[in-house]
């Protein structure tokens, strides 16, 4: 039975800009992009969430509904200083650490003799360590696979910890919306609320059959997931091979305006990624993917090592003449170049990437 921790520091950026500047606590404050360009939200702290604000919305809005929050640009040398003095502290407990970005990780601890080999104690340790090195808190979530640790550090944020052990698996699960499993956002939890699927539990209900039919290659995952199945191990050797942001929309977006008025704001979501990567990469392609409205997909694809918005927006041109459909998600991204093998196009009819083989996030509207 492995031991995962999964640790993920509260608000980072923010965090990281309220300890070097002190007079900051306590007020509204995001990191992200000016409202003139279109920016975007990066983080934000909990002041400001509890007015609203949250990553990923553009800025215009975050302003709108919080007018005193402070903004400030990112700055990233300062989070890779941050993010280098934690990951650190992981490795002093074992050398089996997989940073998923500047802020989180997985850390598998099974057979650790630190803290007389309790996964809880030494998640203790790490979190008061940061705090007192590196000066800024962060929760942890612990667990005996990688999925349930992740839903866990997401339990008592900010600055707490939350353990599911082996025999709490089952109940634990059973009871868990289907909203909290990773890329089952608002409009995906919303379609299974109206078939009666509430719980993990309600889920079950469902065989692999019917969830492959309902959401492809996805449904397999979700099989899993909802009974507390995951035997992913945890990768400190693990090569991105792409990076991601996708949007699901509530309402399809009607046409190619539509669609390029959401592209800016997949952009700056995009480049915040890419900034927060633990180690810079070289990118080969850029990717822009569309489902339609009837499910069916497709993605373009074209040689560029510095993508810039043209390229998506010529991208996003070529996919959507395909079928001149209304749009229900929309995607942008690039494939770096250590994992390039040729330029590819899908065009599915109803397939959603395989959760443990994506590489992006996915972004719920």
């Amino acid at each position: 039975m492995r031991k995962i921790i999964h640790c993920d520091c509260d608000c980072f950026y923010a965090a990281v800009e309220m300890r070097d500047q002190p007079a900051l606590r306590g007020k509204p404050l995001a990191v992200g992009g000016r409202a003139e360009t279109r920016g975007v939200i990066a983080t934000c702290n909990y002041e400001a969430r509890a007015l609203g604000v949250h990553s990923a919305m553009s800025t215009a809005r975050a302003l709108r509904l919080c007018p005193q929050l402070i903004l400030l640009p990112p700055d990233f040398r300062r989070y890779r200083e941050a993010s280098q003095q934690i990951l650190t502290i992981y490795r002093d407990y074992t050398p089996l650490v997989e940073p998923l970005s500047l802020d989180e990780a997985y850390l598998d601890v099974s057979g650790v003799d630190r803290c007389q080999g309790s996964a809880t104690l030494m998640a203790e340790e790490i979190r008061a360590r940061i705090r007192a090195e590196v000066r800024i808190t962060a929760s942890a979530g612990i667990a005996p696979n990688k999925f349930l640790a992740k839903v866990a550090s997401d339990w008592n944020k900010p600055d707490g910890q939350f353990v599911i052990r082996p025999p709490e698996v089952e109940t634990f699960v059973a009871a868990l919306p289907v909203g909290k499993i990773f890329g089952v956002g608002k409009v995906t939890a919303a379609r299974l609320q109206k078939q009666g699927v509430h719980t993990c539990g309600d889920l079950r209900a469902w065989d692999l059959n019917r969830l492959t039919h309902e959401f492809g290659r996805f449904g397999a995952t979700l099989y899993q997931l909802c009974r507390g199945m995951d035997e992913r191990s945890v990768r400190p050797d693990r090569i991105r091979k792409s990076l991601s942001v996708e949007t699901t929309y509530a309402h399809d977006l009607p046409d190619l305006a539509a669609c390029h008025a959401e592209l800016p704001a997949l952009i700056a979501e995009f480049r915040r990624r890419f900034a927060n990567l633990s180690a810079p990469r070289a990118v080969h392609n850029a990717v822009v993917k569309i489902k339609f409205a009837d499910f069916t997909q497709t993605t373009a694809e074209c040689v560029s090592v510095t993508p810039d918005e043209a390229v998506w927006r010529a991208l996003l041109d070529d996919a959507y003449a395909r079928q001149g459909k209304a749009v229900r998600l929309l995607g942008v991204g690039v494939r770096f170049a250590e994992a390039e093998a040729g330029p590819r196009e899908t065009h599915r009819g109803g397939e959603q990437l395989d959760l443990f083989d994506a590489e992006g996030i996915i972004l719920q509207r």
